[in-house]
């Protein structure tokens, strides 16, 4: 798959869910119940112990029914690292150019952290996929639409403290999609099931999923 195609999978929900958790156990089982909730995008943080391990084990459990990444890569050797583990697309909380560049190098995309209207017209002349606006808890849905006015070009992934309420809001200000982590899922898997298909309702209510032949990227 070429970049484009994996960015557009990858976001396609307009939800992009983060597993970070204390033991590969206990990641592999929360990425499970996403998963099985019908979530079709997430990544596995490298805070998470064996992280690549439990990115390497995702991707053969699951094929090509979901888009399986890794998340909290901070500098060029952890690319190169997530690269050989199979992950489809990288994710960074901070703007580092050799990020960008393994991953492309590649053929991954990557959604580097920015904070501010200079960060993204950065991120975005290094190459950058999508934005991730972290933490998005600093911020609110209006800091999209008003970035937005100037930069209509900018592709915002709002993460970190987006809440299950508060996702509609940023999609409906012109972000591309959220990214949610414990806020998605916590529980036992029926309670993430029941959670993830309401979410998914209420997005797909807001803007149409990335897949739909009527919303260009």
């Amino acid at each position: 798959m070429y970049r484009w195609e994996i960015t557009r999978a990858a976001l396609a929900q307009r939800v992009l869910a983060i597993v970070r958790s204390d033991s590969y156990d206990h990641a592999h089982a929360t990425a499970d119940s996403l998963l099985s909730a019908g979530i079709t995008s997430l990544e596995i943080s490298l805070t998470t112990p064996f992280a690549l391990e439990a990115v390497t084990t995702l991707i053969r459990e699951v094929g090509d029914d979901a888009v399986i990444g890794a998340g909290t890569v901070l500098d060029g050797a952890s690319a190169r690292m997530a690269v050989d583990a199979g992950a489809r697309f990288l994710v960074s909380p901070s703007l580092d150019p050799d990020v960008i560049r393994t991953g492309h190098r590649y053929g991954l995309p990557v959604f580097p952290g920015v904070a501010t209207p200079t960060e993204a017209v950065r991120a975005m002349e290094l190459g950058a996929d999508a934005l991730k606006l972290f933490p998005a808890s600093a911020y609110g849905p209006r800091w999209v639409s008003d970035v937005r006015a100037a930069l209509p070009q900018a592709a915002v992934v709002p993460t970190g403290g987006v809440t299950l309420a508060e996702a509609p809001d940023w999609i409906a200000a012109g972000a591309v999609a959220c990214g949610m982590g414990s806020a998605l899922s916590e529980g036992d898997r029926d309670t993430v099931s029941k959670r993830a298909a309401e979410l998914l309702a209420r997005l797909a209510d807001v803007a149409p999923p990335l897949d739909s032949p009527h919303e260009p990227y």
